[in-house]
């Protein structure tokens, strides 16, 4: 069964900074683009962050533009993403997901992990 380990997330004060990371066995992910989904309930998940696997090219929601920094290690298996500046409307369950390189990778996504919380309050 194909598992993303994702860890970080955790609690942080408006304007903190929090990292998440996702790790995969390499011949799953290598070739496949790979990011970030977030969830409150109740409401539609929104796609956050996503770095292609053939460019190396990221994409961004305009909700998190400037504040959010997704890489991708060089061996392709792991994503962190850096959260800075963060906001109350950036609390949610962050899900690492992973998309086929030729479809939309901040929208569709083929698998994803169980996902993570992170909770901004002060």
């Amino acid at each position: 069964q194909l598992q993303l380990a994702e860890s970080g997330g955790g609690s942080a004060q408006p304007g903190g900074s929090l990292r998440l990371s996702c790790s995969a066995p390499e011949s799953v992910v290598a070739y496949w683009d790979l990011g970030y989904f977030r969830q409150v309930p109740g409401k539609e998940r929104e796609g956050v962050a996503c770095i292609s696997s053939r460019t190396g090219t990221t994409y961004y929601a305009d909700s998190v533009k400037g504040r959010f920094t997704i890489s991708r290690a060089g061996a392709k298996n792991t994503i962190y993403l850096q959260m800075d500046n963060l906001e109350p409307e950036d609390t949610a369950i962050y899900h690492c997901a992973r998309s086929d390189p030729y479809s939309n990778c901040l929208r569709e996504y083929d698998y994803w992990g169980q996902g993570t919380q992170v909770t901004v309050s002060s």
